[in-house]
């Protein structure tokens, strides 16, 4: 399988497993800090959205216990000044949770996604390695084939033509008959 590179993607090395656990532990630790996090800023969210929750009540209460017409300009003045005020602070730190909540999540996201990305790459490469693992006997065949030609093939080829079988330190000869021959003579 040969894959073309992405112009887009950088070329890593291949990690080893040491490192890839590694990356994975790492990430591991990352996600679970990210959860304790997320699940902290919740309960703080919760938490302020019950007091928001309880100061309605309050005020509704109060404003069924008296006489509009005559504690009207009172009631508006306590839920302005103060209510208002704390509803405006409550509502400016639970946006400022659920932008966190959401900066988190896209990080938890972002790590999920390199998580998944890493796991296709190491089955792509315990993918490689099985087909690697399938040609190993072929081409272990090959290389004996290809030594046995040569060892029966090469000696005989190098000594079918005179320059070369002076490369042997043979002498080319011809025979009686006038074919030529590479002959070793013993000293």
């Amino acid at each position: 399988m040969t894959d073309t590179p992405d112009p887009d993607q950088p070329e890593f090395p291949a990690l080893s497993d040491a490192e890839l656990r590694e990356t994975l532990d790492l990430m591991a630790t990352a996600v679970a800090s990210m959860s304790n996090r997320i699940d902290g800023l919740t309960q703080v969210a919760n938490k302020q959205f019950e007091v928001s929750t309880e100061a309605r009540i309050a005020a509704f209460a109060a404003q069924e216990q008296t006489n509009p017409e005559k504690y009207g300009e009172l009631i508006g003045q306590t839920v302005d000044g103060r209510i208002a005020d704390s509803l405006k602070r409550l509502n400016k730190a639970a946006g400022v949770l659920l932008d966190s909540a959401e900066r988190s999540s896209a990080s938890f996201q972002e790590t999920t996604t390199q998580h998944s990305n890493t796991l296709r790459l190491i089955q792509e490469l315990r993918e490689n390695q099985q087909s690697d693992r399938r040609w190993l006997p072929w081409v272990g065949l090959g290389g004996v084939v290809l030594a046995l030609v040569l060892t029966v093939a090469l000696p005989r080829f190098l000594a079918s033509n005179a320059a070369t079988c002076a490369v042997l330190g043979a002498s080319w000869t011809t025979t009686t008959t006038g074919v030529g021959a590479c002959v070793f003579y013993s000293d």
